[in-house]
């Protein structure tokens, strides 16, 4: 139930100045009313040579900032109370996600600017990890069976060699979809899910379903939620392969396995979370227009292989004074794999989602390494300077994106360099 807001964050405050329970903790997202500084920090109690501190480490656009600020004797009074109220009482989060030795806590603020303060006790305790220098906290053990169950390591839950970076692939989107969760929470996006109206998850073009399982796993586990989980593929092995997978895991109650392309599938409701992780080409717009259609309140696509729009920049004259962008092979490629991300995010905002286009992994694990992650927040954009700065892109580039075409043959939007008839 909603209560004053200063009530909830002042019960939320007694739990983050709690040195010896507190594990960590993150804000993000935004109020109706501002932007916070930052798009998101991380809090952690970290034992340092001078005693135990309360580590900040606050995101920008472009990298971290962290800082030490030491509990005291009296930490509800201290160094480190004084930073937490900075970020608890002056910043416009919109949710915070508290996680102690024996609860979880997550509170949103509603659009009327009231804390809405969900806690949940823990199945076992836990230990908080304090040292100062560590690597980063993993969001799923490398020792959670479900590693084991697809192969990336060995029976003593010990990572494999030649799976290395696909754990780290996996690890870094799971911070992504938390991320991506915890806004769409933040801005009233997405409703709290209960165990008759689980979250409702689809992965489009799963394949072996690596990120699939992942995210069921830690979505229920880590972060205690209600999932049932849909995953699509052409391949009938694939389905088959998956489906031995979740029995083996004991959820195949949970999660189901679909054969057929990605706008034949059919799920029932609709999604809350859409997932298209590497599908390739113009398959990641066939996933994002069935997230449009869907109105999918989370959506988050890894494209690959943007044959597309790079077919088009070869067949098309290059507009002056462009010619160095396309002169050299290599070239044209990098840019037509940028340029069909720009459009796909324009594309994605007219259809009223907040987007961010974000690295997925370092670019030394794998050359496809942008992430599409989108929440949405309002109805679709027929006008303004969105969509006169898309017409005028495509129109430059004598450009058709696939995308575009689909929303407009779904009555979704309008055809490519068509301006707002009002």
């Amino acid at each position: 139930m909603a209560e004053p807001l200063l009530r909830t964050l002042a019960r939320l405050r007694a739990e983050l100045l709690a040195p010896d329970t507190l594990v960590r903790a993150v804000a993000s997202g935004r109020r109706r009313e501002g932007e916070p500084r930052w798009r998101r920090v991380e809090l952690r109690p970290v034992d340092l040579k001078a005693g135990r501190h309360l580590q900040l480490t606050a995101y920008d656009a472009t990298q971290a900032h962290t800082s030490n600020h030491p509990f005291g004797d009296e930490p509800a009074a201290g160094p480190a109370a004084e930073a937490l109220d900075a970020l608890l009482f002056d910043e416009p989060f919109g949710n915070w996600h508290v996680e102690t030795t024996t609860h979880t806590h997550q509170l949103r603020v509603t659009k009327k600017g009231e804390g809405l303060l969900h806690s949940a006790a823990r199945k076992e305790a836990v230990q908080a990890e304090r040292g100062h220098d560590r690597d980063k906290e993993r969001l799923l053990e490398e020792s959670d069976p479900v590693f084991r169950a697809l192969g990336l390591t060995d029976a003593q839950g010990r990572v494999k060699p030649s799976r290395q970076a696909k754990l780290r692939q996996v690890e870094e989107f799971l911070r992504q979809l938390d991320a991506a969760l915890s806004d769409a929470r933040s801005r009233g996006a997405l409703r709290r899910p209960t165990p008759e109206q689980p979250l409702r998850v689809v992965d489009l073009g799963c394949g072996n379903a690596y990120l699939t399982f992942a995210a069921h796993r830690f979505l229920t586990h880590v972060r205690g939620l209600p999932v049932h989980l849909v995953g699509a593929d052409v391949k009938q092995q694939s389905a088959d392969h998956n489906g031995e997978v979740a029995a083996s895991l004991g959820i195949d109650g949970q999660m189901s396995f679909a054969v057929g392309t990605i706008g034949d599938v059919v799920v029932d409701p609709a999604p809350d979370v859409v997932l298209a992780l590497h599908a390739c080409d113009t398959a990641t717009d066939d996933a994002l227009a069935r997230a449009v259609g869907w109105q999918a309140p989370v959506v988050l696509a890894a494209p690959c292989c943007h044959h597309d729009v790079a077919a088009q920049l070869r067949r098309s004259p290059t507009p002056s004074p462009y010619s160095a962008l396309t002169r050299h092979g290599i070239l044209r490629e990098r840019f037509a794999d940028t340029l069909t991300d720009a459009l796909r995010a324009s594309l994605m905002r007219q259809q009223g989602y907040r987007v961010d286009v974000v690295e997925f992994v370092g670019s030394e694990h794998t050359p496809r390494n942008t992430m599409l992650r989108a929440v949405r927040t309002g109805s679709a954009v027929r006008g303004g300077s969105l969509v006169k700065e898309y017409d005028e892109l495509v129109a430059t580039w004598q450009l058709t994106p696939r995308l575009a075409q689909l929303l407009a043959g779904a009555g979704k939007g309008a055809e490519p360099g068509a301006t707002d008839p009002s």
